[in-house]
């Protein structure tokens, strides 16, 4: 049925809370109200005592990425399902621009590879490792006509992906007057790879010292000059993960100046800190990931910065490598690095644990509202990303992706029943209050407790529209 109604859910959006119907009708909201009267021909689900929240978005995912020699383990079909199950119904992935691959050409493999597997909407941030003229008129193309409005930049891993300055301000200065925005990482990457060689000149091979070479002063470093950069191109930027009071300084310092500095930070920042890394052992692999985890009191500051505003939103970073070489036919994964740290492959899942997670450890707990939960998740980075109204929200004409979420039960999180093609989680064992019960996107429905019901390849890419503009 193509119509459907949702009645009698409690309705939270960023900035509402009701009890309400949901008249649902082609893939769009087509009407929402007290005690709607409507045909037998529509279908219908009862959310009494449910939250009835938008759609997620995820606006920084991993999903068949090659990092190195290494290549994340999920596919867009089985990372967007994960997501699906984690009551997210949109990301926005990456697609990489390479010394033989052009701007256009990359948002081109991406979108194949979309089509083919994602089972929810996506679109692309293109990682852009050069600058010359024929780049910096693809990027304007991108924005004016591929629906691609932000620009992913390293200041980090040299020999790689990691750009300089110069190249960092062209880009903010082009794409600051077409409407798109640059996100950078922002680490200070020589002078990290200098500390990788004295370590392991030292002997120093186990995984916890790919933290102990990532110190948080060079993360702030990075971002402060980051956000110089974006002052004198005149243009907007937006910090991935950021996990370090010594870049939120800086972040918060510049929004107080009106500078249009944007930021998001994980959950893996907000619920571990570095004691994580009090072992030789190599099970630590597991935290490997950029920038590393930091101290307790970073974390404290930065849940203080998503109540404030001064962190708009939170992302997952999902870039999942398995613990286990081999595991589903993955090859280069965390063992990869077994006798050499910097050859760990950076990243961890979260996809599927950011909602429930939250809500545990932010609402539950005090630390923000249920309003501030769906912004941080679902509205705010659809509003910086060129998404808003079409998703982010509940309303007449948004489309209809919208998740049942029972705030009141409990369960444990185990990698056992998600649904990545990963082996760990971090959350594993915890035991949280607040469950995904059904999920629509666009109107259908494609999870139904533990039931999948979505289809390889039924998102859509979706075209967005200026970034940064918030």
């Amino acid at each position: 049925m193509s119509r459907k109604i949702i009645r009698n859910g409690r309705i939270v959006t960023a900035v509402d809370d009701y009890i309400a119907d949901i008249l649902v009708d082609d893939g769009t909201i087509a009407a929402i109200g007290r005690n709607l009267v409507v045909g037998p021909d529509v279908e219908s689900f009862d959310a009494t005592g449910l939250l009835v929240l938008p759609g997620g978005v995820d606006c920084h995912t991993h999903m068949d990425n090659t990092f190195g020699d290494s290549t994340t383990c999920d596919s867009f079909e089985s990372g967007t399902r994960s997501a699906a199950f984690g009551g997210t119904t949109t990301i926005v992935d990456f697609a990489f621009q390479r010394k033989d691959v052009t701007v256009l050409e990359a948002i081109e493999r991406a979108r194949a590879k979309g089509a083919a597997g994602a089972c929810i909407d996506y679109g692309f941030h293109v990682i852009v490792t050069g600058v010359d003229d024929q780049v910096l008129a693809d990027m304007e193309h991108a924005i004016r006509h591929e629906g691609v409005s932000s620009f992913k930049m390293f200041m980090a891993y040299p020999g790689s992906v990691m750009v300089d300055d110069a190249a960092i301000f062209q880009a903010m200065r082009m794409v600051g007057q077409h409407g798109g925005m640059i996100a950078l990482h922002a680490e200070n990457g020589t002078i990290i790879e200098l500390l990788i060689k004295e370590a392991l000149a030292q002997g120093h091979t186990a995984p916890k010292y790919h933290a102990l070479t990532r110190p948080a002063i060079m993360e702030g470093e990075a971002t402060h000059r980051g956000i110089k950069l974006a002052e004198l191109a005149e243009a907007p930027v937006y910090f991935v993960h950021l996990s370090a009071k010594e870049a939120l300084k800086h972040v918060i310092e510049a929004r107080d100046m009106g500078v249009p500095v944007f930021a998001e930070t994980c959950p893996h920042y907000l619920f571990f800190d570095d004691s994580a890394y009090d072992s030789e052992d190599f099970d630590v692999a597991r935290y490997v990931m950029s920038p590393p985890l930091r101290s307790k009191d970073a974390q404290n500051a930065l849940w203080t910065a998503l109540r404030t505003d001064d962190l708009q939103l939170v992302s997952t970073d999902h870039c999942p490598f398995c613990m286990k070489e081999g595991h589903l036919g993955k090859v280069n994964q965390k063992p990869y690095g077994r006798d050499n740290f910097s050859k760990i492959p950076n990243g961890i899942p979260g996809v599927e644990t950011r909602l429930p997670t939250l809500h545990n450890g932010g609402v539950r707990k005090g630390r923000i509202s249920l309003n501030r939960l769906v912004e941080l998740t679902s509205t705010a980075p659809s509003k910086l990303f060129g998404l808003f109204p079409r998703k982010g929200t509940i309303a007449v004409d948004s489309d209809a992706d919208i998740v049942l979420f029972d705030d009141g039960e409990r369960h444990v999180i185990t990698a056992a029943t998600q649904h990545s093609n990963t082996d760990f989680t971090l959350f594993e064992g915890h035991e949280v209050t607040g469950k995904v019960k059904k999920v629509f996107l666009r109107g259908d429905l494609i999870v139904d407790g533990e039931q999948w019901l979505g289809k390889t390849g039924g998102g859509q890419f979706i075209s967005r529209g200026e970034s940064g503009g918030w």
